[in-house]
């Protein structure tokens, strides 16, 4: 008799346009390998590293390209554009959602964006407007980056310390008398 496998965790797949960046960052890093290794050997036989008129490795950058350097190179170019949105929520879905209507985090893995409201009739209004909003979010960050908006009303849910409850409990204010 064969014992059941654990499950694993399943990671989300990865669709075409993610796929393509994966490989233009693995294709960058290669030539960019090359490109040193060649350098190398040319200073090799110059006798040593040298500074010259043309840019290299060794030169400072500008803040801006050193960030956008930094991002493609660890993978967060989902979490920044994601983070820009936020930064950009009134212009994504108009002035008057915006006032009523916050985003709150955004779950890669799942995929999901978070959204508390300040009644539960903008949470509903919002909720009705989701489809909507998810299509506009993906079509600035690309397809799938956003497959679901959660939305909270205004009291957010609830919290809960620790994973374990005793039942009849209050919570943290419960007291021992």
């Amino acid at each position: 008799m064969t014992e059941p496998q654990p499950e694993r965790p399943k990671t989300p797949e990865l669709s075409g346009v993610d796929l393509a960046r994966q490989a233009l960052v693995a294709a960058k890093e290669q030539a960019r390998a090359r490109g040193a290794a060649v350098q190398q050997k040319k200073q090799a036989r110059r006798g040593g590293l040298r500074s010259g008129a043309r840019a290299d490795g060794r030169d400072p950058l500008p803040l801006g390209a050193a960030i956008n350097r930094l991002i493609t190179e660890r993978g967060w170019e989902t979490p920044a554009a994601v983070g820009g949105v936020m930064g950009r929520w009134p212009q994504m879905v108009g002035p008057e959602v915006a006032q009523h209507c916050e985003p709150q985090r955004y779950d890669e893995e799942a995929r999901v964006l978070t959204v508390q409201c300040d009644s539960t009739a903008w949470a509903t209004q919002l909720r009705l407007l989701a489809p909507t909003l998810v299509a506009r979010l993906n079509e600035d960050l690309g397809h799938g980056t956003v497959k679901v908006i959660k939305v909270w009303g205004p009291g957010g849910p609830a919290r809960r310390y620790g994973q374990l409850r005793a039942p009849g409990s209050k919570g943290p204010g419960d007291t021992y008398g």
